[in-house]
């Protein structure tokens, strides 16, 4: 006899048993869609667990790149493209009449915000209707999109039922969140727990398998709406710490105490403390964007999200407090104004060590010097050209600026946005003349001097 859902039956024992025996002895097929941040390391995991994957994009320039073993992403090394190429265990294509040839469609597509701050689901959206006319009965179909609860059970599966195949009873439909951390040295992929949930027990028992034979521990769920919600607690939480953590900076500025100082030393306590550090705002595809889903959704259910809302104000807040430093330094320092000012941006990735620059609060303090008068140029040695961005347009192709002591000399003030490794803060401080250091990176290079103001 099949398991039953209620109201339906399900798909039977005997297909489901098979489709577990195939993840078992890895003959099972995954698709891949997005070859992103998310998609391209996920692709590479399920390859090394002895999986072969296919890997979907519209970008055709990104496909041909993947399938000549070169990798886009600086800590995705190319040697682990090329060797699953080679295997034979990976491929990229931008024909999705493919995913008739897989057995599980994993979805990795943006998930951002419109300018009024509001979901734009448009390409979880459009994904789900190009799956859809390929859809098959048997097929598993994991969402790992960032989004607001119900999204799988009211957006994605109403698209896929208009076919006529039901979920549950045709096919299988789960979500489970993305948990990458790009540059992280001590957890990746395979490394970092996977939280799952399904519509139906079928869908999480054979979800739940999937994601098993890629990663070190599952946590499946009652529900996808609930691993929904999972990612979402994640980056609210560090999204209020980090927000109380840069109200805290402005108050103990005032009182002339190191907020840095502050943190080092309450994080020796072994219990009730977690550090968190401020910056000059918030970056990434997660934290500066995730809680407005939630707060979003809230107001279907008359709630008001107030905590979380003020942790959004605090966070977006930072590039002016930053600018309105800079702009302070340079009259104390230099008694002069912004106006004319040339200012060097160090950083446009939004963290340290990484070619990523998805919502890089950078470019929002580039804007905001250049609108009160400012040159701003920047370095970043692992960004030489500005790519298009959908909120910073004009900033489109400007190029990182080379190092040099002569180079330094010659801006009014440096301002160090992201702090990578490979800048060498002791000559940058030995040539500034201004060093407004949004992340302490001169006090962790032992650096003090005249010339240096944290911000």
């Amino acid at each position: 006899m099949s398991s039953t859902l209620p109201g339906s039956s399900t798909v039977s024992d005997e297909a489901l048993a098979a489709q577990l025996k195939r993840v078992a002895d890895k003959s099972y097929r995954i698709g891949i869609i997005g070859l992103g941040y998310v998609g391209i390391p996920l692709a590479l995991t399920a390859c090394k667990a002895g999986f072969s994957v296919v890997g979907f994009d519209i970008d055709a320039k990104r496909v041909e790149q993947i399938n000549r073993g070169e990798s886009f992403i600086k800590h995705i090394p190319t040697e682990a493209i090329a060797a699953a190429l080679k295997q034979n265990r990976f491929r990229a294509t931008t024909d999705f009449d493919q995913l008739n040839d897989v057995d599980a469609i994993i979805i990795a597509v943006p998930t951002p915000l419109t300018k009024h701050r509001e979901p734009d689901l448009s390409y979880v959206e459009a994904t789900a209707r190009v799956i859809a006319p390929r859809l098959r009965k048997g097929h598993l179909v994991v969402l790992e999109s960032t989004t607001w609860p119900g999204t799988t059970d009211e957006i994605m599966r109403p698209i896929f039922e208009k076919t006529g195949l039901k979920s549950g009873v045709d096919f299988y439909l789960a979500f489970s969140p993305e948990r990458e951390d790009p540059g992280n040295p001590d957890f990746g992929t395979s490394t970092i727990p996977k939280v799952v949930g399904g519509d139906g027990a079928d869908a999480l028992e054979l979800a739940n398998a999937v994601y098993s034979g890629l990663v070190v521990k599952t946590v499946p769920v009652s529900s996808s709406a609930t691993a929904e919600a999972v990612k979402l607690t994640e980056n609210i939480f560090r999204a209020v710490n980090i927000a109380l953590v840069n109200e805290l900076k402005v108050i103990y500025g005032k009182m002339g105490i190191d907020v840095w100082e502050v943190i080092d030393a309450a994080k020796t306590k072994p219990f009730g403390f977690m550090p968190f550090y401020p910056g000059p705002g918030l970056g990434g595809h997660c934290i500066p964007i995730d809680p407005f889903y939630l707060t979003w959704k809230a107001r279907e259910f008359d709630v008001t999200t107030r905590f979380i809302e003020l942790a959004g104000q605090i966070n977006t807040a930072m590039p002016h407090w930053v600018v309105d430093r800079v702009a302070e330094a340079l009259d104390r320092r230099q008694g002069r104004g912004l106006n004319n000012a040339k200012i060097l941006v160090m950083g446009v990735a939004y963290k340290k060590n990484i070619d990523d620059m998805r919502e890089s609060p950078s470019l929002r303090l580039i804007e905001l010097l250049e609108e009160r008068g400012a040159k701003a140029d920047y370095h970043d040695p692992h960004i030489p050209v500005i790519p298009p961005t959908r909120e910073h347009a004009n900033l489109t192709g400007r190029a990182s600026v080379p190092l040099s002591a002569d180079v330094l000399a010659g801006y009014d003030a440096v301002l160090i946005a992201t702090d990578h490794d490979a800048v060498d803060y002791k000559a940058l401080v030995t040539s500034a003349r201004l060093v407004v250091d949004t992340r302490n990176a001169c006090a962790k290079a032992g650096l003090t001097g005249e010339n240096i103001v944290k911000a």
